[in-house]
């Protein structure tokens, strides 16, 4: 007897509905799976194999096969284990076919046990376009799944639960409603909060500058200034994500398996700090089945990249252009998967291999040539997508003995989220999230200065050679910094402290 259920296939951050047939014939025992199947999917025929011998009911003893449709489609991972189990139960009649409007996910343990499964945010969302009505899925992930809005979600135990509910014996009560986000916010956010920084007020308000606007920061000073510490200040001040944020964040993170398990909704802007030594395929995404990197992990969020100097010169040029196109494509031989990569590029390095080039209180012990060669680490066109350049001094004794500041990350994130407000409102009809993403034609449109400010900008663009790419980040930070102080025009003011974000030596 042929019998077919319903099951999903990711392809990136999105899927394809994939049709489970299994056939059972006489002959000597033999278990089949076809369908470009990967290692991980090829194994579940021992784990479908002891999960129907431990759940009470019969595994035949005969010719097994089963086709994943479409086959031209690689299909990986262990969701696959449930609709298979169901197949042949239902191909040798021990329970009821299921409807063709349900799909079936999830990975089964050897005792029957339904196990979390990753990506099950954007299988059920595909199962919805495609208009399923219900999911069967693990009760870990149904919370998950509910952020669908629109289908059925069906928290199973055990395939021992399954059989019961499609034998008429046991119901499963759905989920019915979408989980409430506003229930999901993180109250205690992780991280130091900004006020824990002593000293560097002028590196405060660059990091208050970069976070209102999103543009890319880089802190260059001597070990021990603080460079981190302000870097990791940075989710204290970042206001929550926007509900369709929120849904993009988690369906990454779903992909790829770093979903907590008592985590259905990530609410709070990812912050990512991965070490130097990391490889091209873990900081842009890769793999023979692509997966995401860390800049799509820092998607909505912050990329940290401590020590900047030391990560690999490969490495840092394959960041140049998803800084710019917000997305970074991945081509293999089977085909090209998209990711999105719209973040918040923060890096720290020190001015000289010894770290005290230009300290007046430490010596540097670096030669002309050394301190030439380190700083050509990073090339010229990857330094220019900074739009924020700050110097991060050695804190004096006094600065660092003085009580806390009075203004705490509480009150830095209200003024950042007020002047989100205005940039959401501005970009309303545009589909720009912020200042950093605007193109040259948005800055044309919404960065008008006013006179004064026009000759100081004329003035800049000769004596500090600003480059076109240059002139547009100045116009961004200063709109930015306008947002901040509440004011429609860019003044002056705003146009002279973004001027002084911008290195002498690089622009």
């Amino acid at each position: 007897m042929l019998a077919k259920t319903r099951t999903c296939a990711l392809i990136g951050l999105d899927g394809i509905v994939v049709e489970t047939e299994v056939d059972i014939a006489p002959g000597l025992p033999a278990f089949h799976i076809v369908g470009l199947p990967d290692t991980a999917l090829q194994e579940s025929r021992e784990r479908v194999r002891a999960a129907i011998r431990n759940s009470g009911v019969e595994f035949p003893m005969r010719r097994i096969a089963v086709s994943l449709a479409p086959a031209n489609v690689r299909k990986s991972g262990p969701a696959y284990d449930l609709p298979i189990a169901i197949g042949i139960l239902t191909s040798t009649g021990q329970v009821p076919e299921i409807d063709s409007s349900s799909l079936l996910l999830g990975e089964l343990a050897l005792d029957g046990s339904l196990r979390p499964t990753m990506g099950m945010l954007p299988m059920v969302a595909v199962g919805k376009r495609q208009g399923f009505s219900r999911a069967f899925v693990p009760e870990a992930n149904a919370e998950e799944a509910a952020l669908v809005d629109g289908i059925e979600v069906m928290p199973v135990k055990s395939l021992t639960e399954m059989i019961a509910f499609l034998r008429s014996e046991q119901k499963i009560d759905p989920i019915v409603e979408p989980v409430d986000l506003s229930e999901r916010r993180v109250t205690g956010r992780e991280g130091p909060d900004i006020s824990d920084v002593r000293g560097q007020e002028h590196a405060k308000r660059a990091i208050e500058v970069a976070a209102a606007g999103r543009h890319n920061l880089l802190m260059a000073g001597p070990p021990g200034s603080g460079k981190t510490l302000l870097a990791r200040s940075l989710p204290s001040i970042l206001p929550s994500m926007t509900a369709e944020e929120a849904l993009d964040v988690t369906t990454i993170y779903s992909v790829a398996g770093h979903l907590p398990a008592d985590t259905p909704m990530i609410s709070e802007r990812p912050f990512r700090a991965p070490h130097y030594t990391i490889s091209n395929a873990g900081l842009v995404g890769g793999g023979v089945n692509p997966r995401p990197g860390e800049i799509t992990l820092s998607h909505r969020g912050v990329l940290f990249l401590d020590e900047l100097p030391e990560f690999g010169h490969a490495s840092l040029e394959v960041l140049r252009q998803p800084i710019e196109d917000k997305v970074v494509t991945i081509s293999r031989a089977q085909g090209t998967t998209t990711f999105p990569a719209n973040f918040m590029l923060v890096a720290a390095m020190n001015p000289c291999p010894c770290g005290y080039s230009g300290d007046l209180e430490h010596a540097c012990s670096c030669s002309p040539s050394s301190i030439s060669r380190y700083r050509r680490r990073i090339s010229g066109p990857l330094l220019d997508r900074f739009d924020i350049f700050v110097d991060v001094p050695r804190v004096e004794y006094e600065k660092l003995v003085t009580p806390p500041s009075s203004e705490n990350s509480d009150t830095v994130r209200e003024r950042i989220s007020r002047s989100i407000d205005i940039q959401r409102k501005r970009f309303a009809e545009t589909g720009l999230n912020s200042n950093s993403d605007m193109g040259p034609v948005e800055v044309w449109d919404h960065c008008a200065v006013e006179d004064s400010a026009q000759s100081l900008l004329q003035m800049a663009m000769k004596q500090l050679t600003l480059s076109a790419r240059g002139l547009h980040r100045v116009l961004k930070v200063a709109r930015t910094i306008a947002d901040l102080a509440g004011s429609p025009d860019i003044l002056t003011p705003h146009v002279a402290e973004a001027l002084q974000y911008r290195p002498r030596q690089l622009v």
